[in-house]
């Protein structure tokens, strides 16, 4: 089924620090006029920037996304209810039960966060791109100072120490998902919201007060690349089968399925919502997408999180 693109979502945001933030690069410079920890740098633009590294983005995403998982599921896996939402540890599971299975059996055996994010066994469908600064919006960079406290005698044991932090900015990226279900982009959503909310940060000295940022939601673009649209423009129809919906309808992976080939990966088959966008076509008059502009994509992800929480309902 993974060798196939039924349907895709980008999430365009802007990351606006909310306080000071660091990234640090992973080695010291040899200038001893630089701050001991530096902030990750590129190229980009035609010069030398600050950014904010996808992989660390998508580390913090992954990381607070199992946090979801686990509050309202489960930490193990439970080899008699295959459906139970679980979150397992991807850094101490052994991935014992996924050897010599299927491709649809590694699949559904696969904990909620890792079917979207990935494990060594199945490859990630979330992809996040590097954030870049918006030249529109001048970066603020200082240097702090810090030491740290011998917990035994409460004297000075490492420092005095500075570092580069970023106080004032905007970075923008994309967040894209494939092949996902409703479940899915609404969990996303609620890892954005609470990333808004300060529920936790990016980068170092999270416990410190760094990293906080206000999350802006510029644009989401859902498309269903093997999809047209009806004559009458009204109806969105499948190229590979008769099926057909609603030129309104935001489609989950297992609505494009047969019955057979999605409970082989256990995706529901009925996951769908209606919404206010409506269906045009894609770049070249192939495909289809909906599309939620500045303001709107609030609307994608409460329509979205309808479904996490139906999934809820009848996964515990």
């Amino acid at each position: 089924m993974h060798k196939r693109f039924v349907n895709h979502c980008t999430i365009d945001i802007t990351l606006i620090p909310d306080g000071p933030i660091l990234i640090k690069s992973g080695k010291e410079g040899a200038d001893p006029t630089k701050p001991d920890m530096e902030f990750v740098e590129t190229y980009h633009a035609g010069g030398r920037s600050i950014y904010l590294p996808g992989s660390s983005l998508k580390g913090a995403i992954r990381a607070h996304a199992e946090r979801i998982v686990r509050t309202v599921g489960r930490d193990k896996r439970d080899a008699n209810h295959l459906d139970t939402l679980w979150a397992n540890d991807p850094l101490n599971d052994k991935y014992d039960y996924l050897q010599n299975k299927s491709a649809s059996d590694i699949y559904k055996l696969s904990c909620f966060t890792d079917q979207m994010f990935g494990n060594t066994s199945i490859a990630s469908r979330v992809r996040i791109e590097d954030a870049y600064p918006n030249k529109s919006q001048p970066l603020k960079i200082e240097e702090r100072n810090g030491v740290a406290i011998d917990r035994v005698f409460g004297s000075v044991a490492v420092g005095p120490f500075n570092y580069q932090v970023c106080t004032a900015g905007e970075f923008r990226t994309k967040i894209h998902l494939k092949n996902f279900t409703l479940a899915q982009l609404g969990l996303i959503g609620l890892v954005l919201r609470d990333l808004d909310d300060s529920w936790f940060g990016l980068g170092f000295a999270k416990s410190r007060g760094l990293g906080t940022v206000e999350v802006k939601l510029n644009q989401a673009v859902v498309q269903y690349p093997g999809c047209i649209l009806s004559e009458d423009k009204q109806q969105i129809c499948a190229i590979s089968s008769e099926k057909k919906w609603s030129k309104t309808f935001l489609l989950g992976a297992g609505e494009f399925l047969e019955p057979q080939e999605a409970q082989l990966y256990n995706f529901p088959t009925q996951d769908h919502q209606d919404t206010p966008a409506a269906a045009q076509e894609m770049d070249l008059g192939f495909g289809v997408q909906l599309t939620w502009r500045s303001g709107t994509v609030h609307d994608l992800f409460e329509r979205s999180v309808k479904s996490w929480s139906r999934l809820l309902m009848g996964a515990k």
